[in-house]
């Protein structure tokens, strides 16, 4: 067994990791009010694990955002876990379904590795946090050391550009921008070309967020990606894409459509401390097999952070 529940007691004196594990869990706390009391409230004592008991789990995990279908998966893993290890005690259930999530968290995901020189696109509809995650990115990059710029690609709206202006401002980083109605590529070619002249090692592009024109959205994508690979074959390029949680199962069918228009390389989660929920990760990374990257558990600059399965399980299930 995994044993998720004493992973944070070894005292090995890592201080800023206990602190930062608090904060998932406190910017989870919603979450885990709503599944782990409910848990509690079904594993009453002397209870075995069975088919009844089960089926209570599965309403559960259904009402937190989990979707039919990875619910119906976690628990036939449940039923297996039982069934070859022979536990009967309901007591086990919590720490039986925090294998399953993990298991579901971790499949084939390598870990995001920062490199220079390095593109991110990042895509997602208008009122996600679009901007703000861009700016945060930004923060937790150049605590890293790292040479940052960003890019207004979104020149759909003026607010846009303004807003990532701010971001720009309160992060201390360059930024290259063009009039409100510029085409997107252009911008994003300008942003490479300074890149290079300035030895930037992270340019962070913004882009439109118009989902009711698919086609649009894609054409504009794919142009973007064209001069990415043309003026900077040696940079690596992402495409994070921003979701938010409390819109629940409509984040999966905007992640559906964003995986159509474009080669989605991982997701960040934001406002997860807004929803009791956050289920929905679980069903994002079980129906899509995109991993996430990072989650945002709250308004402050630092309040987004490195998504780790392990940490997220425990935040909810210890």
């Amino acid at each position: 067994m995994l044993n998720f529940f004493n992973k944070h007691h070894d005292s090995n004196g890592e201080e800023s990791k206990k602190g930062l594990f608090q904060k998932i869990k406190q910017g989870l706390l919603k979450t885990r009010d709503n599944l782990t009391s409910k848990i509690d409230n079904i594993v009453g004592f002397g209870r075995k694990i069975n088919e009844e008991l089960l089926e209570e789990l599965e309403e559960i995990l259904i009402l937190a955002d989990v979707g039919v279908n990875t619910t119906s998966a976690i628990i036939e893993g449940i039923r297996q876990k039982v069934k070859e290890r022979k536990v009967s005690d309901a007591s086990m259930l919590k720490e039986l379904l925090a294998e399953e999530v993990y298991e579901i968290l971790q499949k084939d995901v390598e870990p995001f590795a920062l490199t220079s020189p390095m593109v991110i696109l990042v895509v997602g509809v208008n009122g996600v946090g679009k901007t703000t995650t861009i700016g945060k990115l930004a923060n937790l990059y150049k605590k890293e050391g790292k040479k940052v710029m960003l890019v207004a690609g979104d020149t759909f709206r003026a607010a846009a550009i303004d807003q990532l202006e701010i971001w720009a401002e309160r992060v201390n980083c360059p930024i290259i921008k063009h009039q409100e109605g510029s085409d997107p590529a252009s911008v994003i070619f300008d942003g490479i070309q300074a890149a290079k002249a300035r030895g930037i090692d992270v340019l962070i592009c913004d882009t439109a967020g118009r989902l009711h024109n698919k086609k649009n959205l894609m054409e504009e994508l794919r142009k973007i990606r064209k001069v990415i690979d043309r003026e900077y074959p040696e940079a690596k390029v992402e495409t994070l894409l921003v979701l938010d949680a409390t819109t629940g199962q409509n984040a999966i069918q905007q992640a559906k459509i964003f995986k159509e228009v474009s080669n989605i390389t991982g997701i960040v989660l934001t406002k997860l401390d807004g929803t009791a929920k956050g289920g929905i990760i679980v069903a994002i990374k079980a129906e899509l097999g995109i991993p996430i990257r990072y989650i945002g558990i709250g308004e402050e600059i630092e309040d987004l952070q490195v998504f780790d399965a392990k940490s997220f399980v425990s935040a909810i299930f210890e």
